[in-house]
């Protein structure tokens, strides 16, 4: 991408940034933001943001939006709008609360402060809490097909479904299913809970989950979960929303969150991580 492309990119991210940690609260991590401006920005593209490119020196493959992201939200800090002490959990600071988009200039407000040398070189490597969760999805996506069954019914176990015993998720799905199950609420009401549990190279798109909401029907389901170990079009996760039976809709990565959540064939390993006073000049 030409410089000049390029800072224009980092600029409008700097925008979206600002725009949703608002819209989450102001407290956040980055992965939250990057989520949100992924699945709702008018003017970056889910598209931009999962564009995948590989290293011509490594060969390794790597988000270019995630490193654009991380300069632009490095600039934000730098310039006060926001605060970290581990650069993971993000804050708005009271000027970055305060932003009128109608007047924020990123030239003038951010890199004006900033003022210094852009690294044009990109870093493939993505944080190393992250490491695992790659390699828990590509584990998934290797694991032989009896395997990721039980991978999956017993995830769901862990998340309070009963399933039924006879559309339970199996190899050879029922009526277009790969599960059924109950999930009784603190005031004991039950609710029918279809499934499906895919595993799939590209993202799910809006059909998959109108075809999901018609085999839902055939067993009289109230409740909806998708699981894949990819990722949801914007189109699918509207089309989820719609109708008077929402979808849940459960991505990759929340599969990595509910892994770790339950500690579901995982051991948490400590460590720790710097804060800023280590790296600070003064």
């Amino acid at each position: 991408m030409p410089k000049n492309k390029m800072i224009e990119f980092e600029n409008l991210i700097m925008i979206e940034v600002l725009k949703a940690m608002k819209e989450l609260g102001g407290r956040v991590t980055r992965k939250e933001v990057r989520r949100e401006i992924r699945d709702h920005s008018d003017v970056i593209s889910e598209e931009q943001v999962d564009k995948i490119r590989k290293s011509k020196k490594t060969e390794k493959e790597y988000h270019p939006f995630t490193y654009r992201f991380n300069f632009a939200v490095k600039h934000l800090i730098t310039a006060g709008y926001i605060v970290t002490e581990n650069n993971h959990d993000l804050e708005l600071s009271e000027k970055g609360r305060m932003v009128d988009f109608e007047k924020f200039d990123p030239i003038h407000d951010v890199r004006s402060i900033v003022d210094g040398p852009l690294n044009d070189e990109i870093n493939p490597n993505e944080d190393n809490d992250e490491a695992w969760r790659t390699e828990l999805l590509e584990a998934l996506a290797k694991m032989p097909p009896k395997k990721f069954e039980l991978f999956s019914r017993g995830l769901l176990i862990h998340m309070g479904v009963d399933l039924d015993d006879n559309i339970g998720v199996r190899y050879v799905g029922d009526g277009g299913l790969d599960g059924f199950g109950y999930i009784t609420s603190d005031d004991f009401r039950t609710t029918r809970v279809a499934l499906q549990a895919k595993r799939w190279d590209g993202k799910v798109s809006a059909p998959e989950i109108d075809k999901f909401r018609g085999a839902m029907d055939k067993h009289n389901a109230e409740y909806g979960i998708f699981i894949t170990t990819s990722d949801f079009t914007r189109e699918a996760m509207k089309t989820a929303r719609e109708g008077t039976r929402v979808i849940t809709l459960i991505n990759g990565d929340q599969i990595c969150d509910l892994v770790a959540k339950y500690h579901y064939y995982v051991e948490p390993v400590t460590t720790y991580r710097l804060k800023n006073f280590y790296f600070d000049e003064d």
